[in-house]
């Protein structure tokens, strides 16, 4: 069966739930970012004395909050990862599956989780890799294995909901350098499902709802949403 084509302080923060290379911090120490969304104003200062004033020549650390939507698609970062999954495919019951649905099938079993984790999960937005996704809850592994739809359809929509951090390092994911977002929720829904949960009056009619339909597969659409605080 063909296999699917699966394309300081504030550096401890970021690093923490998150599986980063050994040479990603000093990556996150050179940006000076900080991942703490209780700091409010989108500023946090380094400890200081006790008037709550910095220590000298210290510098404030900024962060942005992502709210992106798109779709989640996975990556090998590794030959050997790829590797390791025709192994597990193998194993599964997946006689008469498509490559898509073989691949929902092997990552949806408990005992294949520890492939979950290994894999490199893109966010694509009008078909350009956009982010890379890293939970900043392990237990939230559970959000990405349920984006990846067996059946994928064009009005397939995920919205991403977290902090975005440094550039990834090469060898994150097989050479993709794209900023890393620790996400805090993922939702994954099809458009039709969320036109027909809106309310409407009685008089509108489903023509209205099909043009609804047309204008969010305009390209123009699926746009980053990206809200700095």
């Amino acid at each position: 069966m063909e296999q699917p084509d699966m394309s300081g302080e504030s550096a401890n923060q970021l690093a923490e739930g998150v599986n980063l290379p050994p040479n990603a911090s000093s990556l996150v120490t050179q940006m000076g970012t900080t991942l703490s969304p209780q700091a409010g104003e989108g500023t946090s200062l380094p400890d200081g004395d006790a008037s709550g004033s910095p220590p000298p020549g210290a510098e404030m650390a900024t962060y942005s909050y992502v709210y992106a939507l798109g779709r989640i698609e996975p990556r090998f970062p590794r030959l050997a990862v790829e590797k390791e999954f025709v192994q597990a495919t193998g194993r599964a019951e997946t006689a008469g599956l498509t490559d898509r649905q073989a691949l929902h099938t092997v990552l949806s079993q408990r005992h294949n989780r520890y492939l979950v984790r290994q894999l490199c999960w893109v966010l694509t937005i009008e078909g350009l890799e956009t982010y890379i996704l890293q939970p900043r809850d392990p237990a939230d592994i559970e959000l990405l294995v349920e984006a990846l739809r067996p059946v994928p359809r064009p009005t397939d929509v995920d919205v991403v909901i977290g902090v975005q951090g440094p550039i990834a390092p090469p060898e994150l994911c097989n050479g993709l350098m794209v900023p890393i977002v620790v996400f805090d929720q993922i939702y994954s829904f099809d458009i039709d499902t969320l036109i027909q949960s809106i309310p409407r009056p009685e008089d509108v009619s489903e023509v209205l709802v099909c043009y609804a339909l047309r204008v969010y597969e305009s390209p123009s659409t699926l746009q980053p949403n990206r809200v700095t605080s």
